[in-house]
């Protein structure tokens, strides 16, 4: 896959790792794919004597490999599927390698800065899929995220953007895959939140936080504010930015997983001190929010928030 990118690095950042050391030529970490106490995992930033940047190895079991293949396996999906994601996020292949030569520059200590994105990039996009309308998310609520259409990659643009109303990065859904990539040179996801800038606009004390934008635009076509990590791993960056909003009441709704209860108690360990936590839950007949709004209906979404339990009430959560 003919990958031209600035950094390889801004590329494994979209991901949560245990126990990180980012070097300028390697990633070195505990192993996302089993259970792994010491950091035994690593990624090369730049080719070696025995390997091209972008290979990975698991000293654990020693299993080494490509890069589209990690992509496939974090995110769990096929080799064709992630080959297919790196083509549609960096262009089409010329060399026919599985990974050509990047351009790495040398990494400063210094913490990265992120420029808020221009919001022109958007402009293209200006059309509408029914795709999410058949995800019973309304027409509403797609103007209100700005939601857009990129009709050449057939893909859903969601836009994200920081509290303060600039663009931060711009994510890519394909309509007929489960296929997604973020916009390069974005500021990383897990420094994000969906949905916030409408929390600062509306100035929002109350409102829900789930996992995926799609779940959090299902939250909102039930009239109720909501916000998404976009993923299922909750850090103190993301905390912060709740604590710095005006939110004082969140209601917790998550899949239903073991990721998504895992996801549940870090948010609840994370920020009881700081605001009200109530916890919703979604029937178990259904993953998550959008699978129970489009099977049953976005009324049903709803009363899930109505019926949210509080801290109180689930002890055995906090381990009490």
């Amino acid at each position: 896959m003919n990958v031209d990118v600035r950094d390889i690095r801004a590329e494994l950042e979209a991901y949560e790792w245990t126990r990180a050391t980012w070097t300028s030529s390697y990633l070195l970490a505990c192993s996302p794919f089993r259970r792994d106490e010491d950091p035994s995992f690593y990624v090369y930033f730049e080719g070696t004597a025995t390997a091209r940047a972008g290979y990975w190895g698991d000293r654990g079991t020693g299993e080494t490999g490509a890069f589209t293949e990690l992509i496939a396996r974090l995110n769990g999906i096929g080799y064709d599927e992630a080959a297919e994601y790196l083509r549609l996020k960096y262009g089409e292949n010329e060399s026919g390698y599985d990974l050509p030569a990047l351009r790495i520059p040398k990494l400063s200590t210094e913490a990265a800065v992120f420029k808020p994105l221009d919001i022109a990039i958007l402009d293209p996009f200006k059309f509408r899929s029914p795709y999410l309308g058949r995800r019973a998310i309304s027409e509403a609520v797609q103007r209100l995220c700005r939601i857009g259409y990129d009709t050449s990659r057939k893909a859903v643009t969601i836009p994200i953007f920081s509290g303060d109303g600039t663009l931060a990065n711009v994510k890519y859904r394909r309509v007929d895959t489960k296929l997604f990539w973020y916009e390069r040179g974005g500021r990383p996801i897990r420094e994000l939140l969906f949905g916030l800038d409408v929390i600062y606009r509306q100035q929002c004390r109350r409102a829900v936080i789930v996992e995926a934008e799609i779940d959090a635009m299902t939250i909102m076509t039930a009239g109720v504010p909501a916000i998404a990590t976009m993923g299922s791993a909750f850090n103190r960056y993301k905390a912060d930015l709740i604590r710095r909003s005006s939110i004082e009441e969140l209601i917790v709704l998550r899949d239903n997983d073991a990721a998504g209860r895992k996801w549940q108690r870090a948010i609840i360990a994370e920020l009881r001190s700081n605001v009200k936590v109530s916890v919703a839950t979604v029937n178990s007949r259904y993953k998550d929010v959008n699978q129970a709004a489009t099977e049953s209906s976005v009324d049903q979404v709803a009363s899930y928030v109505i019926r949210r339990r509080t801290l109180r009430e689930i002890k055995i959560m906090l381990g009490a």
